[in-house]
């Protein structure tokens, strides 16, 4: 069965969407079948991945989970597109904004995208999924249904007092509705270790934070390429393979993967 991975952050600009991107990719040329979930109405990881078009997308995330809501049977890979680097996609647009909304009348509305996930676990190794900026229901979703939470954070003063809050949700989510629900740690990311700012940042994180949650070894040094990479709707692993980004993500794979 996969393992279930939450990237999730409720500030944005902390690189959740890259983060979940090339990840599954790395992951996927180790040799790992993978699936990516984009949980955010913005549809983010379906564009970083070369779908300029989310909104005009069916069927999506939210045609999915209304699907179960309505208690409607259909395939295991409905709704999946099929990324060229080797990674199944289920895409999201502003559809799932509406679903949101409709979901705070629904039993168990906490356990919907769990639901969906458990369907699909058998298929693949690891499913990675892409959380929005906030701690509204669809995170609750997406927290219920993973195994493990990665959080990115950027190496800056604000989002690290944020943390707080994030870890306090993922706590009362481990003790109230998923109880098997860890951290996998915290990830540092757009570092730029050539200023003191971003040491001193880092160096508190890490005695803040890595005793109590983990902060992983592996980072991702800042890098205009990563974006770029976005735009073109690949990874930085074909975009540009000798840049430090790639191998900061190649470092968090072997890292996820223990090895």
């Amino acid at each position: 069965m996969a393992t279930v991975i939450a990237v999730a952050n409720q500030k944005g600009g902390c690189s959740k969407t890259t983060v979940t991107a090339n990840l599954g990719i790395g992951l996927a040329q180790a040799g790992k079948k993978v699936a990516l979930i984009d949980a955010d109405p913005q549809g983010s990881l379906t564009v970083s991945l070369g779908y300029q078009n989310p909104d005009n997308i069916h069927p999506t995330l939210a045609t999915i989970m209304m699907g179960i809501i309505n208690e409607e049977d259909f395939p295991v890979d409905y709704g999946m597109l099929h990324h060229e680097e080797g990674v199944d996609l289920i895409p999201a647009n502003m559809e799932l904004s509406g679903l949101e909304v409709s979901l705070s009348n629904v039993m168990s509305r906490e356990m919907i995208l769990k639901e969906y996930v458990d369907s699909i676990r058998d298929s693949y190794d690891y499913i990675l999924i892409d959380s929005m900026p906030s701690l509204g229901v669809m995170t609750i979703n997406a927290l219920v249904a993973a195994d493990e939470v990665l959080i990115p954070v950027l190496a800056a003063y604000l989002p690290v007092v944020g943390l707080q809050m994030l870890i306090k949700t993922i706590s009362v989510v481990k003790k109230r509705l998923n109880k098997k629900l860890n951290i996998k740690g915290i990830l540092i990311t757009m570092v730029d270790y050539r200023t003191n700012y971003a040491k001193d940042i880092t160096a508190m994180i890490r005695e803040s934070y890595g005793t109590s949650v983990g902060v992983l070894e592996s980072f991702i040094p800042f890098s205009v390429k990563v974006a770029e990479a976005s735009a073109e709707g690949v990874s930085i692993f074909r975009y540009a393979p000798k840049c430090k980004a790639s191998q900061g993500f190649s470092n968090l794979t072997k890292e996820v993967l223990g090895v």
